[in-house]
């Protein structure tokens, strides 16, 4: 259920991590250290995990078209059927097409997420990839890293490290889906 202020019933709003300019920044940054760590972008694509994952990583790949003058292709990829808890998401889970219009073999392609936790998003997309082919090489983008790592997963780049608690959550919102940017810490309330 959820509150007034959109989120779930018992959650309460902690704090604002970024606003709509500490969002443009991190992404300008990370699309630098992409472009720099890449050697350039041959060969590069981007991919975004839906749903937050996808305008990041078109807003990314808008960046390195302003720094390198060079459009790389952009992706968006579903990985709900891989997922390791369907059976406890819904009866019915939504599922949405993967629209991967380009080649991945030989690519190097940057999976871009708005948050990672434990790490099984990142998993499941893997096995979504490795579906489509075989690229050249795997990156991780997210926006936020809050810890707590259930498998061996680190992102390559980072907008920005935010260490939480179990009763804390991070919700990104995007102008293209929520209306506004920015990232917050909600905190469930004890019941």
């Amino acid at each position: 259920m959820k509150g007034c202020d959109g989120l779930p019933g018992s959650a309460k709003q902690k704090a604002v991590i970024l606003d709509s300019e500490g969002i443009r920044r991190a992404l300008t940054r990370i699309a630098h250290e992409i472009i720099e760590r890449n050697k350039g972008t041959e060969n590069l694509a981007l991919v975004g995990i839906r749903s937050r994952g996808v305008p990041l990583a078109r807003r990314l790949a808008q960046r390195i078209l302003q720094i390198e003058g060079r459009e790389v292709p952009v992706g968006m990829l579903d990985i709900t059927l891989y997922r390791d808890d369907l059976d406890t998401l819904s009866p019915h889970p939504q599922v949405h097409r993967t629209e991967v219009h380009f080649p991945v073999e030989g690519k190097t392609l940057v999976l871009v997420d708005d948050v990672i936790f434990t790490g099984r998003t990142i998993r499941a997309a893997l096995d979504a990839v490795m579906d489509l082919g075989r690229p050249r090489l795997i990156q991780l983008a997210v926006l936020v890293d809050r810890g707590h790592r259930e498998l061996p997963i680190r992102p390559d780049y980072v907008g920005k490290n935010v260490p939480t608690s179990s009763k804390e959550d991070v919700s990104v919102l995007m102008e293209e889906t929520d209306g506004e940017d920015k990232v917050i810490i909600t905190e469930f309330a004890e019941t």
